[in-house]
């Protein structure tokens, strides 16, 4: 549209970077509500939000201060890194075995075979850079909503088990071959194609992991007896470090802080040090997922939609042979088998963050194609992975029938409290105050399709609150 409602504020110093910050913010937040009431995580509506006053539509962030929040994207990857490290601890090794990491490195490396060799034949003028990208970052799982799903149905059993070992160890084999893929493709993209320029970035990530394990246990020290706020400080600053360092060397920062979490989680046995900084994250995951909107590209909307689709099919399809095989492979049960791979469906944080990386390695000419290939199928992963996932977990007989019904019931009893109808006015069959909201008439309370279940669970919090 080239509205360029950002000229309103323009040129006012300062003011127009804490305006502009203003909007993303409330962009982000409003958008994030009405995700939710499409029971989507907040991820979309941040990116959507960043579409809506991006350049494309209103139009409302100056361009110079776009560019200027490219450090984002490296801050933010720091952290996702450092949050993916709490799940590298001995002992959920030791308890996954051979089994869940046969599973994880077939299901995450079929997805990205698949898709390098699709993009690469289906589009030779992106390049095999382009292709090889693509593939290593297909291999990446966003489990968010998947663990919602089977903390919102209490799902439990085999499946569940394997699926979480393999959604907590998948990030960290997409980590591994994007580092070692994004070695490749720079040493390629210099022109210069020799043993050294392929080496060097692999050394120099190489020598991050040690400087990650050596920042683990210098960090695990300096914490110490100090309060949660000081223990916060000092590892924000050690993040944003070890992200600085990584960039002056043109590599990325994720191996190494994924090495700092989890050198300090296993030194220290602490978790409670993740449980801050997530706390203190959400903004600046706002700005990086709105960022990510802001910067998409529709400028070529037919090359972004085709490629868009191979990639969103293809990766489902990898996704799901992978986790087939290795289930076959290690002799897991039928249903785990069978449903294991839609359940790794969805796609976002670390995906995101690497597709920033991505484009910098790139041509300007196609680097911006990838980052929006990468934002628009992570928006139609998240909007598919929670049915996909709940599908997954029905089929495996992970969630019984009565949680399903009991989950609709939990949202009787807030419909109850919320309309402020006392329980006795409902076994009398007369509600005091108000109508009784539809469809929750009093029948339905003792008998009918809720059964008694749902009585008894109002009940049973009636007595809770009556015993505090």
């Amino acid at each position: 549209m080239n509205l360029k409602l950002y000229s309103f504020y323009q040129g006012l110093g300062g003011a127009s970077v804490l305006i502009a910050l203003a909007i993303m913010f409330l962009a982000g937040f409003v958008l994030s509500r009405v995700s939710k009431l499409f029971k989507l995580p907040n991820v979309t509506g941040y990116i959507i939000s960043g579409i809506l006053i991006g350049p494309f539509v209103l139009d409302l962030i100056p361009p110079e201060i776009i560019d200027g929040m490219s450090f984002l994207s490296d801050l933010a990857l720091g952290f996702i890194a450092f949050g993916v490290g709490k799940f590298f601890k001995k002992d959920v090794i030791r308890k996954s075995g051979p089994r869940v990491i046969v599973i994880t490195i077939l299901e995450a490396i079929m997805a990205g075979i698949l898709v390098t060799v699709a993009v690469g034949a289906f589009f030779p003028d992106l390049g095999w850079g382009f292709a090889l990208l693509l593939g290593a970052i297909a291999t990446a799982t966003a489990p968010a909503s998947t663990l919602m799903t089977i903390n919102q149905y209490e799902a439990k059993g085999e499946f569940v088990d394997v699926l979480l070992q393999v959604v907590a160890l998948d990030d960290v084999v997409c980590l591994l071959c994007f580092s070692i893929v994004s070695a490749v493709v720079e040493g390629t993209m210099s022109g210069s194609v020799d043993a050294m320029s392929i080496l060097m970035p692999i050394v120099y990530n190489v020598l991050f992991l040690v400087v990650g394990f050596l920042a683990g246990l210098f960090l695990s020290f300096l914490v110490k007896g100090r309060s949660p706020n000081s223990r916060l400080i000092i590892a924000v600053a050690f993040i944003a470090a070890i992200s600085g360092c990584a960039i002056l060397l043109d590599i990325s920062p994720l191996l190494s802080c994924m090495v700092f979490g989890a050198t300090y989680v296993n030194v220290t046995k602490d978790e409670k040090l993740f449980k801050y900084v997530d706390h203190f994250t959400p903004p600046v995951m706002l700005l990086f997922f709105v960022l990510s909107g802001l910067s998409m590209d529709f400028s070529s909307f037919l090359t972004i939609g085709l490629v868009g689709v191979v990639y969103f099919l293809v990766r489902l399809v990898g996704k799901y042979l992978g986790a087939y095989v290795g289930c076959r492979i290690m002799k897991t049960g039928k249903k785990t088998r069978d449903y294991l791979g839609m359940a790794l469906a969805p796609q976002a944080g670390v995906a995101i963050g690497l597709a920033f990386l991505g484009q910098r390695m790139l041509p300007s000419s196609v680097g911006d194609t990838f980052l929006s290939i990468i934002l628009c199928s992570s928006v139609l992963y998240e909007m598919a992975g929670p049915a996909l996932a709940k599908f997954s977990l029905v089929k495996s007989g992970s969630i019984d029938r009565e949680k399903l019904i009991t989950n609709r019931k939990k949202n009787l009893v807030d419909e109850i409290e919320k309309n402020h109808i006392s329980l006795s006015s409902i076994e009398n069959g007369t509600p005091d105050v108000g109508p009784m909201p539809d469809p929750y008439v009093a029948k339905d309370w003792r008998k009918g399709r809720y059964g008694t279940g749902s009585y008894q669970l109002a009940r049973s919090n009636l007595n809770n609150d009556r015993e505090k």
